[in-house]
């Protein structure tokens, strides 16, 4: 079993030992903490927390335990039910709430599931938050309300329609193009919350029923494959679009702040460029910065500056990102895993404004998704990672790579970035176990590994 404490969040397991999986007590013990750094925080005055949740199995059970001590702790609580991250983070906001707790594992398998953390501006605690909560958390310095103070629990289970339409009033949405476009998507929602929202999106947006295919759209939990938006993961779909003669295939994760793409003839339209194709979409009309974070395509950065705009890159993690985005004033960024972020809505991944603005896009592009992906630059990323011994000083290893390239352009805030002129290699330790990830990204893939696997032939030779 597996709990895993960190700052974005507590994730584990549902069942075993309190400590060492997600039990309910420790369910009860992190939103208990949470609801004390809240209260120790907020610069509102009243006291409401907004919970949602995605629709895995055990979604009731950890609702019922986060509502109960929140109510406990003398909060009130909305209750928004089945939503998306996007969606509860929009509902803090809605409810002027002054926190929200999202019950997601998002790409994990079905046995798990996390509390994310939000502020009171429906975003997620940054770093020094997030250890705050943890630090109360392990000394237990939190106290329950008398029964004069209890809160109470409201339910709200409008906020799904609300967020699509803050997306369709979107300037840059439109939904004549999209109607007059006639499309055929295909959508796999991997019984989650997705099935609930997205084919009401396409509805919305001008799609007609019919030409809408819904592939594990019920939310029962019970995810059909492995729910992370991945090619193996997606052969369902990619068989379904190219026999239905759909124009698109869209996959979200369960909780759907991720996005991926589906070509038309079943081929990946590659997650790296999702955010790639909406940012060039959204700087033809806003030209601005844009962000994403060290890991991800060097696509964003070309088209960024083929726009005759600034690109920035930021320390892996959504927090990152946005922090970056605000510090640079960025109208669009977002992570190479299918993540959007458009601050003219929110500053969060959300999946609903990445379908928005690429079906708009491909609207007016008006050929087909192949045809628009090919006009971007082909990059491909390999990912590797190097066991190490626990004993081993990671850092100083990062350290000693970063010396033996000080020639080329090195970035340090997350790990070791070396850029090369036709490629980059991506360093980071992990913070759960004793390895070094490697990301290589390069013009084909065999390239990619290439550079990847002589970066770890140098760290192999520094080691020995």
């Amino acid at each position: 079993m597996t709990l895993i404490k960190s700052i974005s969040g507590i994730r584990g397991t549902i069942g075993g030992q309190p400590g060492d999986a997600l039990s309910p007590l420790d369910i009860v013990k992190f939103t208990a903490a949470f609801a004390t750094f809240i209260d120790n925080t907020t610069t509102l005055t009243g006291r409401t927390i907004v919970v949602g949740r995605d629709a895995r199995i055990s979604g009731k059970m950890v609702r019922d335990l986060v509502v109960g001590t929140l109510v406990g702790m003398g909060f009130d609580v909305v209750d928004i039910d089945l939503a998306s991250t996007p969606t509860t983070e929009l509902a803090v906001t809605g409810e002027k709430a002054c926190g929200g707790l999202i019950l997601t594992a998002s790409h994990n398998p079905r046995q798990w599931n996390a509390l994310k953390l939000l502020n009171e501006r429906g975003e997620f605690l940054n770093d020094a938050e997030g250890k705050e909560v943890l630090r109360i958390a392990a000394e237990g310095s939190y106290s329950f309300a008398p029964v004069e103070r209890l809160g109470k629990v409201y339910t709200n289970t409008t906020y799904n329609r609300r967020h699509i339409d803050a997306v369709l009033a979107l300037p840059l949405v439109d939904t004549d193009a999209i109607r007059r476009a006639d499309f055929k998507v295909a959508v796999d929602a991997v019984n989650s919350v997705g099935g609930v929202v997205i084919p009401e999106l396409l509805r919305a947006l001008g799609v007609k029923d019919e030409n809408i295919i819904e592939l594990n759209c019920e939310p029962t939990g019970r995810f059909a494959h492995n729910p992370e938006p991945i090619p193996e993961n997606l052969t369902q779909i990619s068989d379904v679009v190219r026999r239905s003669g759909a124009d698109l295939g869209i996959v979200v994760d369960p909780d759907v702040d991720r996005l991926a793409l589906v070509k038309e003839n079943g081929e990946m339209f590659g997650e790296e460029y999702t955010l790639v194709a909406v940012s060039d979409y959204v700087l033809s009309h806003t030209p601005g910065a844009t962000v994403s974070n060290l890991s991800s395509s060097r696509a964003l950065r070309d088209v960024t500056r083929a726009h005759g705009c600034t690109y920035t890159a930021a320390a892996v993690g959504e927090v990152n990102v946005t922090t970056e985005m605000k510090r640079t004033s960025a109208v669009i960024g977002g992570e190479g895993n299918g993540g959007v972020i458009y601050p003219e809505l929110h500053y969060g991944r959300d999946a609903l404004v990445g379908v928005a603005l690429f079906l708009t896009l491909l609207a007016k592009h008006g050929g087909k998704v192949s045809e628009l992906r090919e006009t971007y630059p082909p990059y491909s990323i390999y990912k590797t990672k190097i066991e190490l011994s626990p004993a081993l000083d990671v850092d100083a290893l990062l350290k000693a790579v970063k010396e033996r390239f000080a020639g080329e352009e090195v970035t340090d805030i997350d790990g070791v970035k070396i850029d090369f002129a036709d490629s980059w290699v991506h360093l980071r330790k992990s913070n759960t176990e004793p390895i070094v990830r490697i990301y290589a990204e390069a013009h084909s893939m065999g390239e990619a590994e290439a550079k990847a696997g002589e970066i770890k032939a140098i760290i192999s030779e520094m080691l020995a």
